[in-house]
């Protein structure tokens, strides 16, 4: 049977105990220079973030001071975070602002496979005032999601002024319509359906908002993939009247799915191809968001869509791939990355009522008691077992790279150069707040262990701190995150360490 194992957070890892774990096998050696100049992009301070469905708030309980369990998982992963709600339910939720307030007319839409079947979220006044006391709490900010598809003018604009009044500060902007390049799929005509459309009815929600909230800021189109809507969106911008204030452009990101999708593995998961799609995407949204004077931002993504895939999702090769997909966008000048999660209720009516992993487990002989030692969704960041929640996988590679958040990347070849020497491996570095330098060393590679000289120039002296993100094995359902007091010195400015098969490294200069 599946046993449920807690992610520990331990000490008493140094680079030393790297390499005798090492030894005996086969190295692959590569010495990396570490350039002394901060001249790649800043890494925010709240680049961290988690993407919950808006279904979530139908339980006023969950987004609560009162949670504290939860707030204790969301601070061990961010003290800064940055909490998107969104996702396909926001379509279908409706602001309730007292108890008595009818529920709308249920609109005329077509039914399609992973898409919410047509039943409507309350979102009280209540849930909302618990969200404000949730994020005083954990000292998080907001991105709240607005819906589109169902809504109309009038309703957005009430529920935004009661929430920016509520939230005041904690609120980041507000995001109106949940992947608008689908409506098409379910919600709109597609005959007609397109950016230009999208835009035009976008600004008159947002006029509408801004009219009660005049300093309401937006995000904008938060789209699945199609990036080539945020160029159009660009283009058309300067020929807007006083357009809202838009501080973001957002687009989601997963790697792959359903989980019924052989594609859907480990191997394809961690291997060196996906860069090139990512930076691709990066590229064009960048590039988009420059032309308005605004950051991107991945405000909704993981491993495999539709809920995740049990066994790529939720062990150990997910928080290698989190870590390395959030260093990306970091190095491609995101402003932050929120990866999708929350109880198996509500992304599972995202979805259209089911997870495709459920009916996975089943086809694979797992009885109900197996298949619920599982995390639901198998992607969460967070996972909820009853009344206890803890932090999974994907998760800690998230808040292993968020180690460098507030700090200034340094622009290095050392992917390139771990590439060039047949280790599937990818490497970071970062001038942190306060002078420090840090290094991060993903060995995503199965079978190779990677010795790595790492030069920081000569006359740089000072110990290393170390951090460990490691496990048994890739598919592991274990995992820690390790760190150590007392290191290495460097010796005319030069370290070597090795980083082991399916294990992340990160060296801090004090």
């Amino acid at each position: 049977m599946l046993t449920r194992r807690k992610f520990l957070a331990t000490a008493a890892c140094t680079v030393v105990a790297a390499r005798l774990h090492a030894e005996g096998q086969s190295k692959v050696r590569v010495a990396l220079a570490i350039p002394s100049e901060a001249t790649g992009p800043h890494m925010p301070v709240d680049f961290v973030g988690l993407s919950y469905e808006v279904q979530q708030l139908s339980d006023p309980t969950f987004f609560s001071a009162r949670n504290s369990d939860l707030i204790r998982e969301f601070k061990a992963l961010s003290l800064t975070g940055v909490l998107r709600l969104g996702g396909n339910t926001s379509e279908f939720a409706y602001w309730k602002p007292a108890p008595n307030s009818p529920e709308p007319e249920h609109p005329q839409v077509r039914e399609a496979e992973g898409e919410p079947k047509a039943h409507y979220y309350a979102v009280t006044v209540e849930a909302v005032r618990n969200l404000a006391e949730f994020l005083q709490a954990t000292g998080w900010t907001c991105l709240y999601g607005i819906g589109m598809g169902t809504n109309t003018p009038a309703r957005a604009a009430e529920e935004a002024a009661f929430v920016a009044e509520t939230l005041g500060n904690r609120l980041q902007y507000f995001q109106v319509g949940n992947e608008v390049d689908l409506f098409a799929r379910h919600l709109r005509d597609p005959k007609t359906w397109s950016p230009k459309t999208y835009l035009e009815e976008w600004l008159t929600l947002t006029r509408a908002i801004a009219a009660r909230v005049p300093a309401a800021k937006f995000g904008m189109p938060d789209v699945t993939s199609n990036v080539s809507w945020l160029t159009e969106i660009a283009d058309r911008w300067t020929s807007i009247q006083v357009p809202p204030q838009v501080t973001t452009l957002s687009h989601h990101y997963y790697f792959g799915g359903p989980a019924t999708n052989p594609d859907v593995n480990i191997p394809n998961l961690l291997k060196p191809a996906k860069i090139q799609r990512v930076e691709k995407t990066a590229n064009i949204a960048t590039a988009a968001a420059s032309k308005i004077g605004a950051r991107v931002r991945m405000t909704e993504g993981n491993t495999c869509y539709r809920g995740g895939k049990p066994g790529v999702s939720d062990v150990f090769a997910a928080a290698l791939w989190s870590a390395d997909y959030s260093l990306l966008l970091a190095s491609n000048d995101y402003s932050g990355i929120n990866l999708h999660g929350g109880t198996g209720k509500s992304v599972a009516n995202s979805v259209g009522g089911a997870l495709p992993g459920d009916a996975l487990l089943e086809a694979k002989g797992e009885t109900p008691e197996q298949i619920a030692a599982h995390p639901h969704p198998f992607y969460t960041p967070i996972a909820t077992f009853g009344s206890e929640y803890l932090l999974e996988p994907v998760a800690y590679g998230l808040k292993f790279a968020g180690s460098f958040s507030g700090g200034t990347l340094l622009k290095t070849e050392f992917s390139t150069k771990l590439q060039d020497a047949g280790v599937n491996a990818t490497a970071y570095a970062a001038k942190l707040r306060g002078g420090r330098t840090s290094v991060i060393i993903l060995n995503k590679d199965a079978a190779a262990d990677l010795e790595v000289e790492l030069d920081f120039g000569r006359g740089v002296s000072g110990v290393l701190e170390t951090e460990m993100l490691h496990a048994p094995a890739q598919d592991s359902r274990e995992a820690h995150i390790t760190t150590s007091t007392k290191t290495d010195s460097l010796k005319q400015g030069k370290c070597s360490v090795i980083i082991s098969r399916a294990t992340g490294l990160r060296l801090t200069l004090t």
